[in-house]
């Protein structure tokens, strides 16, 4: 389990969120933390993360446990550790003492789950073998957990509306995640004169993590490859003329993630190429967070980052036309072929495990644009929310080559000329906004975002 927090924050603040549960649902509810998976051996475990739908109501990340929830009660149901985990693990805190500090109201053995498992609704594990134990106990069918029906509909309906906006103990958890990224990505730049390639990098930055006894929210990336949008690979050499991209992030003990991507130059200065289309993405990144706040759709932002995209993109030489014309083409997704960001939370695309149910607003579906069917969030802002603004400029050799992409954009493209631009294979700047009653706020901000200001903090 993780680490001991402030039991009586953790107790108060988990009150009230089964208590905000009760106010949208009737029904009893069971919710799995999940089991871990062995790696070969069943000795070798991979690392165990207890499903974020009951870490937000548990606080915990507790193996293979279930909690009940209803009418603001929380019943937790857990068994003893082994003798044999105590020989190899150390003692453990007793099913009574985590149900004492989560503000349990009762404790119980799983093999009484079943008793209290009459019409309570769920939402299905990722892993096979608690989603099979969910249906023996529920004496039904769970399906997946992006196609609920019926009373695991309203419970997914219910989490998602108590999730979208985050409580201050979440809040707090949150920042704490982005501050440790931040020191973590000051650590990557200024190890970056001295890495040979981009592993070193990366050990100095999920170093920091270490050192606060944090994780990572996802799988780093710590590329030269920028037009991979999620490359794992830490091989390659780092030489002079490269940009590193670098999209990473800490996950605190109790579950919440940071996302943080900056981009920057091995030699610590930009060339002019470089910082031209450096200055474009900002500039659309710049003019989302300006533009944020309750009421404005997040698909509106989408866009906003489009034109901006665009408009710079014409000035460059790069595109030809009209910017607001070339968005409607959908020409600028050449460059910039995913959403403008995703909600952040427990998860670092927070309730993505639900599909669309909790990004789309009822009664909206995925575009099949070429760009904005990628689009992670599609509703309206409202106080309380996390999103990333993350917009991009790549030039992905499977979209760029592809002869039918380029036979459909042969006017609007400068295909010459952006051979000019050939060192720049990927751009992305990201920062996380906490959504406020009136406007935004950055919660990355303490990690700068201007050219001069990433040179500065790269160059020895």
């Amino acid at each position: 389990m993780s680490s001991i927090v402030s039991t009586a924050s953790l107790a108060t603040t988990l009150k009230h969120r089964r208590q905000g549960l009760s106010e949208r649902l009737s029904v009893p509810v069971l919710l799995w933390s999940g089991q871990s998976n062995a790696r070969n051996f069943p000795a070798n475990t991979y690392p165990f993360r207890a499903s974020s739908h009951f870490l937000y109501f548990a606080g915990l990340s507790l193996e293979n446990a279930v909690i009940r929830l209803e009418a603001g009660q929380l019943q937790l149901f857990m068994d003893e550790a082994s003798p044999a985990s105590a020989l190899w693990h150390g003692p453990s805190p007793s099913p009574r003492a985590i149900a004492d500090q989560i503000g349990a109201d009762a404790v119980y053995p799983l093999e009484e789950l079943s008793l209290w498992a009459s019409g309570a609704a769920t939402i299905a594990a990722q892993d096979a073998a608690t989603r099979m134990q969910q249906s023996q106990i529920l004496g039904r069918s769970v399906v997946a957990a992006n196609q609920p029906a019926g009373v695991d509909l309203d419970l997914t309906r219910a989490i998602v509306a108590l999730r979208l906006s985050h409580d201050p103990e979440a809040l707090k958890e949150i920042q704490r995640a982005i501050d440790i990224s931040v020191e973590a990505h000051r650590a990557g730049m200024a190890a970056t004169q001295t890495a040979s390639m981009e592993a070193g990098v990366r050990a100095a930055l999920e170093g920091v993590l270490l050192a606060h006894n944090v994780t990572t929210a996802y799988t780093s990336i710590v590329t030269v490859q920028g037009e991979v949008l999620h490359n794992n690979h830490y091989h390659h050499p780092l030489q002079a003329g490269d940009l590193l991209l670098v999209d990473a992030g800490a996950e605190t003990e109790t579950g919440w993630a940071a996302d943080i991507t900056r981009t920057w130059p091995v030699s610590g200065q930009f060339s002019a190429t470089q910082l031209a289309l450096y200055e474009v993405v900002l500039a659309a990144h710049d003019a989302c967070i300006a533009a944020l706040r309750p009421g404005v759709e997040y698909r509106d932002l989408h866009l906003l980052a489009a034109r901006i995209l665009a408009e710079g993109l014409v000035d460059l030489g790069i595109l030809r036309g009209n910017p607001e014309t070339l968005v409607e083409q959908d020409a600028h997704a050449l460059f910039f072929p995913h959403g403008i960001g995703h909600l952040l939370g427990l998860d670092v695309h927070d309730m993505e495990d639900l599909g669309d149910l909790a990004g789309y607003a009822v009664g909206r579906q995925r575009s099949d644009r070429f760009g904005l069917g990628y689009l992670r969030l599609n509703g309206p802002l409202k106080p309380g929310m996390v999103v990333t603004i993350e917009p991009g400029f790549y030039q992905v050799p499977a979209i760029l080559q592809d002869p039918a992409r380029r036979s459909t954009y042969r006017e609007q493209v400068n295909w010459d000329h952006l051979e000019k631009f050939a060192d720049v294979r990927g751009i992305r700047i990201e920062d996380d906004v906490l959504v406020t009653e009136t406007g935004a706020r950055v919660l990355t901000a303490a990690l700068p975002t201007e050219a001069r200001a990433i040179e500065a903090l790269v160059q020895p």
